[in-house]
């Protein structure tokens, strides 16, 4: 046999993501390229260790007793390369962070530095709504979250990051005069939501609900990326998060409209269990933030100051 740990480490993540195209976007390659490592892979056995049935792919007996072997194997490298990195003093592990999906437009750039100084973190960020963001908090399966509404019914700590805004935007159809319009504008306009379990959305509804504007609800789409396109394509209008739409914004693509009451100002924190034993990685990670996070935002993020 002559497998390479590229090859268990992909097909260990075929088998816990029991497809080969989850595997692939969780591994950030494409589809053929593992499915050509898993062929190869495949090859140096006489046993099948998968089976497709229709569309559906099945792991073998045999198979899962060699995940079960690759997993152990895989662990063992990572112990290897864990002892190496003590031996020069550097930290090694994985930081993993859950963040609601507006917040892809902030966190890399608060943790880029800190992945530059220490080669031996893995940092793991799963992007996903706000409800699944403080459902993977509350089980302690990630070291911190990045959210903008914090949450109720979980005891957290926090550093706080930077503000986030949220404007009125459409695109450039309908000319609208520079004067702030009454709040009942919402009111004429056809409004493009967040899912339900959205942090946009709660903010969205919360600013609606207190100014009792009955709205003509147009969308429901699952991301801010979904509704960013939807704005563009002039099927209506929301209220989004400035960070992730610089770009429209000095292209001309897109456009805030002004509403007396906006924006509606929240801040970014990072969040954690209270009471967390941190591990040594993501205790550096918090001295690093305090350390470093107000000339991270006046590098980076200077430009909200324009709006």
């Amino acid at each position: 046999m002559n497998y390479t740990l590229h090859q268990l480490q992909i097909f260990l993540k075929v088998v816990e993501a029991g497809s080969v195209t989850k595997a692939s976007e969780e591994l950030h390659l494409t589809q053929p390229a593992v499915s050509i490592q898993l062929k190869n892979f495949q090859d140096q056995f006489d046993l099948p260790l998968i089976e497709v049935v229709g569309r559906k792919l099945y792991v073998t007996d045999f198979g899962r007793e060699v995940a079960q072997s690759a997993a152990r194997i895989l662990e063992e490298v990572n112990l290897l390369k864990g002892k190496l990195y003590e031996h020069r003093g550097q930290l090694f592990g994985k930081l993993k962070i859950s963040v609601v999906s507006t917040g892809k437009y902030v966190m890399p750039h608060f943790i880029a530095g800190f992945a530059r100084q220490h080669g031996g973190v893995e940092v793991i960020i799963d992007v996903t709504n706000k409800s699944q963001v403080i459902k993977s908090l509350e089980n302690n399966e990630v070291d911190f979250s990045l959210v903008s509404i914090l949450p109720t019914a979980l005891r957290v700590d926090r550093i706080d990051l930077m503000q986030n805004k949220l404007y009125l935007v459409g695109n450039m159809d309908r000319v609208f005069k520079k004067e702030p319009y009454s709040k009942t504008l919402l009111h004429e306009l056809p409004l493009i939501f967040r899912e339900m379990g959205s942090g946009t959305r709660l903010t969205m509804e919360a600013f609606i609900n207190k100014n009792n504007i009955p709205v003509v609800r147009k969308m429901e789409l699952t991301s801010n990326e979904a509704v960013k396109q939807a704005v563009l394509a002039g099927l209506g209008y929301s209220i989004m998060p400035l960070i992730g739409i610089k770009n429209e914004l000095h292209h001309h693509q897109l456009q805030i409209v002004p509403v007396k009451g906006l924006p509606i100002k929240t801040t970014w924190s990072l969040i954690w269990l209270t009471g967390k034993k941190h591990s040594p990685v993501a205790q550096s990670f918090l001295d690093y933030l305090r350390k470093e996070k107000n000339q991270i935002v006046q590098r980076t993020f200077q430009w909200f100051e324009d709006y």
